[in-house]
């Protein structure tokens, strides 16, 4: 099945928002999660919100691929479409009460993020774009801030032991000296304050395709930037930033050990 973008959208944003209000059945429960082999937490909420969507795909889209955190990949041969899940970004947040838990969903389409839709249930806040279409919050268009330098930016990150223990320890704290304000709101949300202009930079030294599926696209349609720290627009990077193009050459510069260009 062919179907414009904007149609493919739709149904992203249909299918997360039913699939965030599943998860708040179960948010602020007291809810015991599992520990999975890395040590990351799930619950009957990620596998529920996983299969709810999985099974909406499979229905509407038999032909597309599907990969989730929670159960795995399916992909049918010659595929040029892939739908990436992650029913709970965030979940360490969503089993302690912590509202900035987000369903994430997007769709590769021959190996390009076209569509994204990040919707965070607890607040009901929502972001999502489609390639040409422009960048959405809670409906209305929305950009990355124009600060010209990042030493009046905002630096968001997820769990400050992350950088050293990927090798990002002197990248970080060159990053930490050249910026205004650091500030750990984690996970997908912090990538969403850049997308909707509310931060500068978000940074994850750690990252797997589907905590990064939407943002490619949603950080292009807002004027920015998402990626891996090199430079690369990718989901594939095992690692994650968010920022504006504005800002990207003095981020990498520093990155890489350099000054302000």
């Amino acid at each position: 099945m062919t179907l414009k973008l904007g149609e493919y959208l739709n149904f992203a944003i249909e299918t997360a928002y039913q699939a965030g209000r599943l998860t708040l059945g179960y948010f602020l429960t007291d809810l015991k999660p599992d520990f999975k082999a890395d040590d990351s937490p799930v619950t009957i909420a990620d596998r529920e919100a996983e299969a709810f969507i999985r099974a909406r795909l499979e229905k509407q889209f038999p032909a597309h691929a599907i990969i989730g955190e929670e159960y795995g990949e399916k992909a049918p041969d010659q595929i040029t479409h892939r739908w990436i899940i992650d029913p709970i970004d965030g979940t360490k947040s969503f089993v302690r009460g912590v509202p900035l838990y987000a369903v994430l969903l997007a769709l590769e389409i021959e190996g390009q993020i076209e569509v994204g839709v990040v919707y965070f249930p607890a607040l009901d806040e929502m972001l999502y774009a489609a390639s040409g279409s422009g960048c959405f919050w809670n409906g209305r268009p929305t950009r990355v801030r124009p600060t010209e330098k990042l030493n009046r930016s905002v630096l968001s990150f997820t769990d400050p032991a992350n950088f050293a223990e990927y090798g990002r320890s002197a990248a970080w704290e060159r990053l930490k000296k050249a910026s205004y304000y650091r500030v750990g709101w984690s996970d997908a949300y912090g990538h969403a304050l850049v997308a909707s202009g509310r931060i500068e930079l978000m940074l994850d030294p750690v990252a797997e395709s589907w905590d990064c599926g939407p943002f490619p696209v949603i950080l292009r349609e807002a004027g920015g930037y998402f990626g891996d720290w090199a430079g690369n627009e990718t989901i594939y990077g095992r690692e994650a930033m968010s920022t504006t193009r504005k800002l990207l050459p003095e981020v990498l510069s520093i990155i890489n050990g350099g000054s302000t260009p």
